[in-house]
């Protein structure tokens, strides 16, 4: 704590006058007040030569001793001058201090509560007891002894430095512990003492951001701006804030005006943090080449600091590199093992790698060393979150304009039994009619299955179940299954493969008819960090009629933002069929299908509790089916939600399309219904 530095350093100064000396002590003396400690340590030692005896020029040189470091040898003269003389209150009060400088936080709190005792009104002792409660992170009683010593002494610098530090100590605690309103109130009692105290304006920016309190940040970080050196500091702040503002245009604008005014600056500290947030601002908005290259400068200027280290870690988390990622981390983690930014990196790196193993250890280790951290918190919820079980419900209602409609239930239910497996089952219920053909059938349906992670980034699920079917025309029993396998061939590149039984249950027709389709699929996914995407999907069915079906689907796509997610790009799709059934199925000899789309996304995940979510998709294009004429497609859909808390969620849904399907031609198709999903 800052406030070390601010104990009395003159207790003695008084007797020390008082005291006869052999030899004249007064350059001696100044060399101590003006905090010339090694010219002190090297005059007190000579007068020692000459007066091996002398009290005062012992006290004297044990503080000068104490005060550059030797604080060993400090506490052995206070402890030889006790033994002589263990009633000489100078001597205890410097004794009970060298125990500070050797950072013996426990012992100094016991001889002071002895000196306590002895003397409960003198300030020297209620300041030294007060700072070492301190040390030892008990502020709220550290705050009472302060406020006793500065009774006793109202305008003693020394010991409103040390109740600013106090109170900043306390008040961060607080907020750790999620007492951010109380932690605010302490720092405007130091904004009292010290107006526009910089440091008190920087922990209250820190806590307003942390509540995702911005405008408040922001005034907090504008008021900081009173030097050349802190306008800096100013703006790195005000570059953070628009970053959880999500404005990152904006905090690398903030950014890169701070970064060209630090050249200017002689401050070490203020230039790395400078560039740090620069840098951290060029990762934001993707600009992954310019990061890359200012991380390799820094390398060459910074080859070994932990906090170049930190940057490039980012950086790859943000490439998806996440393998590299964990050994810069790991790098950190070898020097300083209680890093708080090597400790929660590894660990999010470890969560987006799917080391969930090693996600739980780096977040039970990140807790212990940081208790209450809010980050860590979060991250621990989320990691938590991922092996909840959880029930989905939903209810939805379809019609066409053939007067075919269908009323469907179902019920999922996800139950993780470990990090890797995990069961899951559903129950489906179907009603579907058709007026003017007066056909209807129900399905009830019900399966259960496993997601198995295989190795991290390599995940199999399967399922298996069972239709039952009443129609008019038929009732039967049908079993379903799927398999998928899923994994990650390259970094950002999404691989699944996989095959499925399902009954067609499109409409009360289709299932009278009783006909299965055996799916195999392979569906392929590349991402780039220039938020260019590429989706591919084939599907190759055969039909229970002898039938065999080829689809294939690809969409090219561009991120225009993150948070919400808004994305634009090219369809197009391609459906042929061995045999043309056209009086019992869509079954065309080709279909090719153009489109434009924009989609829109702000999704649950992304949000706080009692917050909507949404999900917009909006395409138009032309489809044509054989050798006719084109046709003009269109089709919308839209989700909207609100978030009740952390278990609980609820979203309603619709879509509406006329672009022909593997099952029906010339038609169009609606669907609504409602989605709640409960976490138990």
């Amino acid at each position: 704590m800052k406030q070390t530095r601010y104990f009395i350093l003159f207790i003695l100064f008084a007797s020390c006058y008082s005291i006869k000396a052999q030899v004249d002590m007064k350059k001696g003396f100044h060399f101590l007040e003006n905090g010339n400690f090694e010219n002190a340590k090297t005059f007190f030692k000579d007068v020692l030569k000459e007066s091996p005896n002398n009290v005062t020029a012992k006290i004297c040189y044990g503080r000068a001793l104490g005060l550059t470091g030797e604080t060993k040898e400090a506490i052995a003269i206070f402890s030889t001058l006790l033994t002589n003389d263990s009633t000489n209150f100078e001597v205890q009060l410097n004794y009970a201090e060298s125990l500070l400088w050797d950072t013996q936080f426990v012992k100094a709190k016991n001889y002071y509560r002895k000196l306590l005792k002895e003397k409960p009104e003198n300030f020297n002792v209620l300041l030294g007891y007060a700072n070492t409660l301190s040390n030892l992170k008990e502020f709220e009683e550290a705050l009472f002894f302060i406020n006793r010593a500065i009774e006793k002494s109202p305008k003693n610098n020394n010991a409103l430095i040390s109740r600013k530090y106090i109170r900043l100590g306390y008040a961060n605690t607080l907020h750790t512990n999620q007492k951010s309103k109380k932690a605010l109130e302490i720092l405007n009692d130091n904004l009292r003492d010290f107006t526009l105290d910089k440091e008190t304006l920087s922990l209250k920016a820190t806590i307003h951001i942390t509540n995702s309190q911005f405008k408040e940040a922001e005034e907090m970080y504008t008021l900081l701006a009173t030097s050349e050196k802190d306008v800096i500091t100013a703006l790195n702040g005000l570059s953070l804030v628009a970053h959880f503002n999500k404005k990152e245009k904006k905090a690398l604008e903030i950014a890169s005006k701070a970064l060209k005014k630090s050249e200017s600056s002689e401050d070490i500290l203020v230039i790395k943090n400078t560039k740090e947030r620069y840098i951290q601002a060029l990762i934001w908005n993707k600009k992954y080449r310019v990061a890359s290259r200012e991380i390799k400068q820094l390398y060459k200027k910074y080859p070994n600091e932990d906090w170049v280290f930190s940057l490039d870690a980012t950086l790859q988390m943000y490439k998806s590199d996440f393998k590299k990622s964990i050994s810069l981390y790991k790098k950190i983690l070898k020097r300083n093992s209680s890093s708080f930014n090597g400790n929660l990196g590894i660990t999010n790196a470890y969560f987006a790698k799917e080391e969930y193993d090693n996600a739980f250890l780096g977040i039970d280790r990140t807790l212990q060393l940081f208790p209450n951290q809010k980050d860590a918190l979060g991250l621990q919820k989320k990691l938590n979150k991922k092996f909840i079980p959880f029930v989905k419900q939903t209810i939805s209602y379809s019609t066409d304009n053939g007067d075919n409609s269908a009323y469907t239930a179902n019920t999922f239910v996800k139950h993780p039994l470990s990090n890797k497996f995990s069961m899951n089952g559903s129950f489906v219920y179907r009603t579907t009619e058709n007026r003017i053909l007066n056909e209807n059938a129900d399905l009830l349906g019900f399966n259960i299955g496993f997601d198995y992670q295989i190795i991290p980034n390599l995940n199999f699920l399967s399922n298996i179940g069972i239709n039952k079917v009443t129609s008019k025309a038929n009732s039967y029993d049908q079993i379903e299954a799927s398999f998928l396998l899923k994994t990650k061939l390259f970094r950002l590149h999404n691989l699944e493969v996989g095959f499925t039984k399902k009954l067609e249950d499109f409409n009360a027709n289709l299932l009278g008819r009783k006909i299965i389709n055996d799916n195999y699929f392979i569906n392929y996914n590349i991402n780039t960090t220039f938020n260019l995407g590429w989706y591919n999907q084939f599907y190759f069915t055969q039909l229970s009629d002898s039938n065999q079906r080829n689809l294939f689907f690809t969409s090219l796509y561009y991120n225009f933002s993150a948070i919400p997610t808004l994305k634009s790009g090219v369809n197009y799709q391609y459906i042929s069929f061995k045999n043309q059934i056209p009086t019992i199925y869509f079954s065309p000899e080709s279909f090719h299908n153009f489109e434009i789309f924009i989609e829109l996304l702000k999704s649950e995940e992304e949000i706080k509790n009692k917050n909507w979510f949404y999900h917009f998709n909006a395409a138009t294009g032309l489809q044509g089916i054989e050798d006719n004429r084109k046709q003009f497609t269109y089709r919308f859909q839209a989700k909207f939600g609100y978030k009740f808390s952390e278990n609980l969620l609820i979203n309603i849904f619709g879509k509406h399309t006329n672009i022909a399907s593997a099952t029906v031609a010339g038609f169009i198709f609606t669907e609504i219904g409602m989605h709640l999903k409960w976490y138990y």
